[in-house]
Formats: structure tokens, C-alpha cells, sequence
């Protein structure tokens, strides 16, 4: 497989796309005046502690109070082996189970009015604050440290037993004082050396953190993560990396003199695209490939599709055969839908950053060895997604269910808005309707009209189907008010919207 990245960047946003064998299957957008706040760290004051719902609000200086649930208050070294990086997961030092502890109480953890160190670990959204932990997370390029909790173990991605039981080895070695670690992917393969040196800089930087806290009163921010390239930089890049396009200098030469630091074999790989006639995301076909992410359908090679429909619940996809017709049985006609289906859905969840409970509606498989076929092709795909995500098995309606966990807006969110001419809905009332619910207003205008016509003012659609489907209703309000009726069409008005004005 061929990794590509291209970082674009203007004075207003910077995008960058990660590129598998010349196709777009992630997307990262920062607006530089709405900065995502992952992996910020605040000091916040505790304004509204929640029993009945074992969360409280915290003031840490954003729009809206972020919330904090119980669970990211109490000291659970349980949570620590399901971490979730942009690199995976981690396992637990020893591969063993700890006993489930009682979570403490919301209100025996938190009061009113205390301040706490906490860090962001979801962007708010237009109806929610952020969501916030005191579990803190400090990422370099090999480590994570955890200076709350006492924790050691290695991202779930790095599947050597051998090199896990080396890493885990190196952990125990390190001068870590209080806290824990994490191995990233990409610290497989690295020695004590490098491993030390990263722990060096993360421990600094918590000392910072500290330092800054017992000085400043909340709400104060603490620490800012790195801007978007560098974050990105530093979470995915890695050695099969084929290259790294950057078209700013002043991104190149930051992004050159970062990695110059924490891994210099990579530099060779970043390139300066000089831009000509075409920017560097139309150079690689990146803004077709966005815009087709928008749509909730999309076709497949083989002739079938998908349609992806989120909702407020859920995620729901439909896969349907539409011109494939195969070559041989119906059977393996659906089969092979179905495989090339499940590949494309989970590009389509990476790409677009679904998020929550996803159902995929798969075409009926009557064979028992092909719905284990199928299930076993998305367990693999799914696992190429660094989100955090849960597979069940094929149901007997033929439905598959996933949860993955995300921490940023997805890509629809991000790029669009409610349409304000739907209100969002996806769909207007149709024209007939339109022409009913005028007839119900005007009828209320009977024996109130003082003039022998009226103008009514409608769009041009409504106008064509009063003038010809039906035009029945404009016949029986003329008799039923007892005036003519002059229309006008309007095209700057909504489908949905009429004036009435006596002439």
C-alpha cells in the first residue's frame, strides 16, 4: 500500500489529506479562528456537580462550561488499556485484569467551586460543551505520558509479541516519577536512548503544566497542543511513508526543522510543492474527492452503492446492488457487493469521521461461509481505523452494528450547515401540499376581502402546478372568496412561502 500526505494551508485554514494508493481516506480541517481544543490543558473551577447524572460542569474560559463525567474523574487504571491515541491502544503492563473498583460518587470527588487540572478530549459541539478528563495525556513522538496515573503498556497496533515484551522491558528502565507510559506505534523498533530523550521532553513539559497551574487562577488555559501539521506530523507520520507534500515554505521549513528534532530519517521524505496553474489538493484530485464525501451516496466500481444517512441516533448505511448484475449466480452477485461494500464503507467512516452507532444494512446472504466471508473482509478493514471501534457480528436481518469513538466534528459537521431552506429536514413539502395549505390560509380570507382581485405571489414551481395539476384549487377559490386571482411568480421566494396582497 502507498502512503501519501499533503499538508495545504492559506492564511485562513490548513487541510490535510492521508492518501492510500492515490485515494483520500482522511481529512483534517483547522479554521485558524476556531482552533480545534483537543488536547488542551485547562485549570477549570467546578461550577454544577450532577448526581443524578455523575457528571459535574466546569469553567475552564471556553463559550459554554465543558462537562465531566465521573468516570473521567476517578482514578481508573482499567480505562488506561483502552486509551484511545490517533495511533491505537494500549495493553496493560502485565496483561492482566485488574479487579473492578467502585467509581466513587460525583459529589464525593467534586464541590462546587473547586478548581481542577482537567484537558479537553472532545471538541464542543453547536449544542454541547467540550468534554473534558482529569486523566491527562501528553503525546510525544515515541511516548505518552500519564503523570496522573500509575500505568505501562504498549499501543495494541505494535502485535509483535517479542518487541512488546522488549518495549515493556525499556518502560521499567526509564526515570519516570510518578505517572506512567504508553509505546506509539511508532516507537517500535526504538531504544532506550530515544525513548529517554522523548520522557525528558514530556516530563518538562508537565512540569511546565504545574508550575503555570499553581500561579494562575481558573479558568486558565495551561497548554496548548501543537497547531494542526505539526499535531499530524507527529501522530501519523511513519517509515512506509512513500512522501510528505507541503505547499507553504514557512509550513515546509517548521514542519523540516520539527522532525529534524524527533525523527530525521523522515525528512528526506517532505516536499515543497511549488504551486503552478493547480493548488496542490487539485494536483491529487483531493477537492472531487471531499465533495463526493458530502454525498450520501456513493457508487462502487462493480456498479453497486452505498447510501450513508446519519441521523440524531444513529449512522444507518444501506448497500444495494444497483447495475451489477454479475456473472454468474445471484448469490455470488450479492457476495461480491457485499465485500466491495464493506471495503468502501470503512474508507467512508474514516473519511467523513462517523462517529457513535453505525448500522450497515448489508444485501441478504442466504450461504452461511459468505456472511463470514463478508464479516471477516470488514474486520480487517476496520482495523486499518485508529478510532476506537466495536464489530458485531452479522445479525440474522443481515445487519452489521459498529460504535467507534471519535473526539472531533466529523467532516459533514465541519464543512456544512442546516440548509435554511429545509430547516435541515433533507426534504420540503411537495408542491400539491404547498397548493392545499395556501387554499386552507386563503379560505380563512372569506368575507374579508374589500378588493375584486387578489396577487398572489408564490414561487415559480407553485405558480406552474395552480396554472395546470391543480388547478382545480384556484378555480374553487376564485368562486369560494369571489375575486380573481392574479399570480405572480417569484423565484427569490421559498417553495413553501406565499404573499397575499389585495389589488
Amino acid at each position: 500500500m502507498s502512503l501519501k500526505m499533503l499538508i495545504e494551508s492559506d492564511p485562513h485554514q490548513t487541510r490535510i489529506a492521508v492518501l492510500e494508493d492515490d485515494r483520500l481516506t482522511e481529512i483534517f480541517v483547522e479554521r485558524h479562528r476556531h482552533r480545534g481544543l483537543v488536547g488542551n490543558v485547562y485549570k477549570g473551577r467546578v461550577t454544577r456537580v450532577l448526581p443524578g447524572m455523575q457528571a459535574a460542569f466546569v469553567d475552564v474560559g471556553l463559550e459554554r462550561d465543558a462537562f465531566l463525567y465521573v468516570s473521567d474523574v476517578a482514578a481508573d487504571v482499567e480505562s488506561m488499556e483502552d486509551l484511545e491515541l490517533d495511533d491505537g491502544r494500549a495493553d496493560d503492563l502485565n496483561n492482566n485484569h485488574h479487579t473492578p473498583q467502585v467509581t466513587p460518587s460525583i459529589d464525593d470527588l467534586l464541590k462546587a467551586g473547586q478548581e481542577i487540572i482537567v484537558q479537553v478530549v472532545k471538541d464542543p459541539l453547536p449544542n454541547k460543551g467540550a468534554r473534558i478528563s482529569t486523566h491527562v495525556t501528553l503525546p510525544g513522538r515515541y511516548l505518552v505520558l500519564l503523570p496522573t496515573v500509575r500505568h505501562f503498556g504498549v499501543s495494541r497496533r505494535i502485535e509483535d509479541e517479542v518487541e512488546r515484551e522488549r518495549l515493556l522491558a525499556l518502560l521499567q528502565q526509564l526515570p519516570v516519577i510518578g505517572g506512567g507510559l504508553i509505546v506509539r506505534t511508532a516507537g517500535e523498533g526504538k531504544g532506550r536512548e530515544e525513548l529517554e530523550s522523548d520522557l525528558t521532553y514530556l516530563a518538562r513539559l508537565w512540569e511546565k503544566v504545574r508550575q503555570r497551574a499553581g500561579k494562575v487562577s481558573a479558568p486558565t488555559l495551561l497548554h496548548q497542543d501543537l497547531d494542526l501539521a505539526l499535531r499530524v506530523v507527529r501522530d501519523l507520520l511513519r517509515q512506509d511513508l512513500a512522501v510528505l507534500w507541503v505547499d507553504g515554505e514557512e509550513t515546509y521549513e517548521r514542519i523540516v526543522e520539527f522532525l529534524d528534532q524527533v525523527q530525521p530519517g523522515l525528512v528526506a521524505k517532505v516536499k515543497l510543492f511549488r504551486q503552478q496553474k493547480a493548488t496542490l489538493f487539485e494536483q491529487f484530485g483531493i477537492e472531487e474527492q471531499i465533495e463526493a464525501a458530502l454525498k450520501s451516496k456513493v457508487w462502487l466500481k462493480s456498479g453497486g452503492y452505498i447510501v450513508i444517512n446519519p441521523t440524531e441516533a444513529l449512522v444507518a448505511i444501506d448497500v444495494n446492488t444497483g447495475r451489477f448484475v454479475g456473472q454468474t449466480s445471484l448469490e455470488d452477485t450479492v457476495l461480491q457487493t457485499n465485500l466491495e461494500a464493506v471495503s468502501e464503507i470503512v474508507r467512508q467512516i474514516r473519511l467523513r469521521d462517523l462517529g457513535g452507532i453505525i448500522v450497515i444494512d448489508l444485501i441478504d446472504m442466504t450461504e452461511p461461509e459468505h456472511r463470514q466471508e463478508v464479516f471477516a473482509s470488514l474486520e480487517s478493514e476496520i482495523k486499518k481505523d485508529r478510532a476506537k471501534t466495536k464489530v458485531l457480528n452479522i445479525s440474522e436481518f443481515g445487519l452489521v452494528e459498529i460504535t467507534r469513538k471519535r473526539s472531533r466534528a466529523n467532516l459533514e459537521r465541519l464543512l456544512t450547515q442546516s440548509c435554511p431552506y429545509c430547516s435541515g429536514r433533507g426534504r420540503i413539502q411537495s408542491n400539491t401540499t404547498i397548493c392545499l395549505n395556501l387554499r386552507k390560509e386563503l379560505l380563512h380570507l372569506r368575507g374579508r376581502i374589500a378588493t375584486p382581485e387578489l396577487l398572489l405571489r408564490v414561487h415559480p414551481e407553485i405558480a406552474r402546478t395552480l396554472q395546470q395539476e391543480e388547478r382545480a384549487i384556484l378555480d374553487e377559490l376564485e368562486r369560494s372568496l369571489e375575486v380573481h386571482i392574479l399570480i405572480q411568480s417569484d423565484p427569490e421566494l421559498h417553495h413553501e412561502r406565499f404573499d397575499v396582497v389585495e389589488v
